[in-house]
């Protein structure tokens, strides 16, 4: 994983660029979406990937097709990206050397997990490993990219976020936090006194009036809202270390879909590729300049 260190979150996309992970990461889920549900369809294609290396199949082989489900967690996976956010652009990779066409589907959260665990699609792209989940999806290796929750304090705060428990002493403190987000354990454990947004935007605005001493957030969805919602005043932020939480993500598939070991194999195959020609590196320098 490559090295993240303590940054302002600045105007300029060089400096963010530093920032490195929705809520607890992808707080245990990403928030539900309310937009319209795109899809894309991937087929693998060497020419779409100069760099990939398909599977060869006999001609008798049907090529494996899948759909997959994801949610709306910009700047992770989003339909109106151009790649789709760096997590459709690592899946696509990997899926491309594998040999695997699939449909990408948008859902709200609670619909993606609702279908996953009634086999109402292949599997999911985009998803934290969780035990409880074991017995309806079976698990990829890591994409490569994880979420990371933190903290974000205002430009000059001295606080420092290494010792919870000292933390908890600080008279009057307020952290934001959004409604209906899981967040880290650890977080949870130390009963802080919260303030809950009904988003993320809606929290760092917070922050800048004073409202709230520091706001807990995934540091790429901080990277997002700064360079988008929030551009002329992101310069106002601080990006604090440690992070709190590091999640990776991950594909899974039903269990429901009876070829899923082998179709589990290709895809960790073609992960171990992407990992091991340099690519994954390059798509996220492109696709992922916070982490």
């Amino acid at each position: 994983m490559l090295t993240r260190r303590d940054t302002l979150l600045r105007l300029a996309a060089p400096v963010l660029g530093s920032l490195g992970t929705g809520h607890t990461a992808m707080a245990a889920q990403p928030p539900q979406s309310q937009v319209a549900e795109p899809r894309e369809t991937l087929s693998p294609s060497p020419s779409a990937s100069p760099t990939a290396a398909p599977r060869t199949r006999t001609p008798t082989q049907t090529p494996t097709r899948l759909v997959l489900l994801t949610t709306e967690y910009a700047p992770y996976m989003s339909g109106s990206s151009a790649d789709g956010g760096v997590v459709l652009a690592l899946g696509r990779a990997a899926l491309e050397r594998a040999g695997i066409a699939a449909e990408i589907q948008f859902r709200p959260w609670a619909r993606v997990i609702a279908e996953a665990e009634r086999g109402g699609a292949d599997g999911v792209l985009g998803i934290w490993y969780e035990a409880s989940r074991e017995r309806y999806l079976a698990y990829s290796q890591a994409l490569g990219i994880s979420n990371r929750i933190g903290f974000i304090a205002r430009v000059g705060s001295m606080m420092a976020v290494d010792d919870l428990l000292r933390l908890r002493q600080v008279p009057g403190l307020r952290i934001g936090t959004v409604r209906g987000y899981a967040n880290p354990p650890r977080f949870e454990e130390m009963s802080f006194q919260t303030d809950l947004a009904v988003d993320d935007v809606s929290n760092l605005r917070k922050l800048l009036a004073g409202r709230v001493d520091l706001v807990l957030i995934d540091k790429g969805v901080a990277f997002h809202l700064l360079q988008t919602q929030l551009q002329s005043v992101a310069a106002q932020f601080q990006w604090l270390e440690p992070a709190l939480a590091d999640m990776p993500l991950h594909m899974a598939l039903t269990r429901r879909r009876a070829d899923h070991p082998a179709v589990l194999r290709d895809i960790n195959r073609g992960l171990a590729e992407l990992r091991e020609s340099g690519d994954m590196a390059r798509i996220l320098k492109r696709s992922a300049d916070w982490f």
